[in-house]
C-alpha cells in the first residue's frame, strides 16, 4: 500500500511492551529512493531522545491505526547506540546501529535491499554474518571493501524527507512546480512517488512524478531535475490526495508517460516473514 509521507509522520512505533515514541521523519538513502530509517522522537520516557528505528524491525500495517508495530523491546531501544539526528548519519554509524540489533547492512546488492525488494526478505536469507557479495568490476567494491574505504565513498547517502519538502522541481523545458510530500511503498519501503506542486505554473494543481524518472538532483540548490516535459506534466492525471491510489490509476499514469511499471519488474510478495 502506498503511504504519504506527512501521514506517516505522527505515526506511534509500537514495540512489544509499550510504544516506543512517535515518528518525526523519515531518512531515505539518495541513490535507490528507500527509506531507511523512521526518526522518532522518545518523548518523556527517554527524555526526548531521538532515535532510528529501521524497517527491518517493522511488521505488517493493518487496520486504520497510526501504529507501526515493531519488533523491538523498549529496553533495546533504551540501550541503543546514540545518533545525533542534526547531523549527517555515517556509514560508521549505521553499520554500528545495524550490528547492535543484529541487522545486515543493506547496501551493496541489486534490490532495495541488498539483492532482495522487502527488508523481511533480506532477514531471512540472513545468517547473521556480515552479507558480502563478488566486485563485478572496478568501480563496484565488495561490502567488506566498503568498511574500510575511506571517504567520500563510505558517506552515508541519507537524506531527510522533510528537507526534501519544497525542493523545486524542473522538466526539461522549465520549471514544474515543488515537492509537496511523497508516497511511500509500506512492504518495500521504497519511494514510489513525489507529490508536486504546480504553484505558480498551474493553478496549484498536483500531480505524481514516480522517482525512477528523476535525472539528477542538487541537493545544495535544493532542485530535482526530471526526464518529463512540461506539457506532459499538465496532461497527466491529476493527483487528489482523499483518493487512494490504486494500481490502475498508477497504470494510467505510467502508460500516459509511456513508461514500464515498476511492479512488472519485481518480484510479487507471496506470504508475509515476520521479522525478527
Amino acid at each position: 500500500m502506498l503511504r504519504s509521507m506527512k501521514d506517516l509522520e505522527g505515526y506511534a512505533i509500537g514495540a512489544t511492551d509499550g510504544t516506543i515514541g512517535y515518528v518525526k521523519d523519515l531518512y531515505f538513502d539518495d541513490e535507490s529512493w528507500t527509506v531507511r530509517y523512521f526518526v522518532v522522537d522518545t518523548g518523556g520516557w527517554l527524555s526526548s531522545r531521538e532515535v532510528l528505528i529501521s524497517p527491518f524491525s517493522i511488521g505488517k500495517l493493518t487496520g486504520s491505526e497510526r501504529v507501526l508495530p515493531a519488533s523491538l523491546t523498549r529496553e533495546k531501544v533504551k540501550n541503543s547506540p546514540d545518533i545525533d539526528t542534526d547531523e549527517p548519519v555515517s556509514r560508521q554509524h549505521e553499520r554500528e546501529y545495524l550490528g547492535y540489533y543484529g541487522y545486515p547492512l543493506y547496501w551493496g546488492g541489486e534490490g532495495y535491499w541488498g539483492d532482495e525488494f522487502y527488508p523481511d526478505s533480506m532477514l531471512a536469507g540472513w545468517d547473521g554474518e556480515p552479507v558480502r557479495r563478488a566486485a563485478t568490476g572496478p568501480h563496484d567494491p565488495t561490502v567488506a571493501d566498503v568498511e574500510t574505504m575511506s571517504e567520500p565513498y563510505a558517506d552515508s547517502h541519507l537524506r531527510s524527507c522533510q528537507t526534501v519538502r519544497g525542493y523545486h522541481v524542473h522538466a526539461s523545458d522549465g520549471d514544474i512546480g515543488h515537492v509537496e510530500g511523497m508516497l511511500v511503498d509500506d512492504e518495500t519501503w521504497a519511494i514510489r512517488y513525489l507529490i508536486v506542486n504546480t504553484s505558480n505554473w498551474w493553478v496549484g494543481q498536483k500531480v505524481l512524478v514516480a522517482s525512477e524518472w528523476i535525472d539528477s538532483v542538487s541537493w545544495g540548490d535544493a532542485k530535482v531535475s526530471v526526464d518529463l516535459a512540461r506539457q506532459a506534466v499538465k496532461d497527466s492525471p491529476l493527483f487528489i490526495h482523499s483518493a487512494p491510489l490504486d494500481r490502475q490509476q498508477e497504470a494510467r499514469l505510467y502508460d500516459h508517460y509511456g513508461r514500464r511499471g515498476y511492479w512488472t519488474d519485481e518480484p510479487k510478495r507471496e506470504t508475509a516473514i515476520s521479522p525478527i
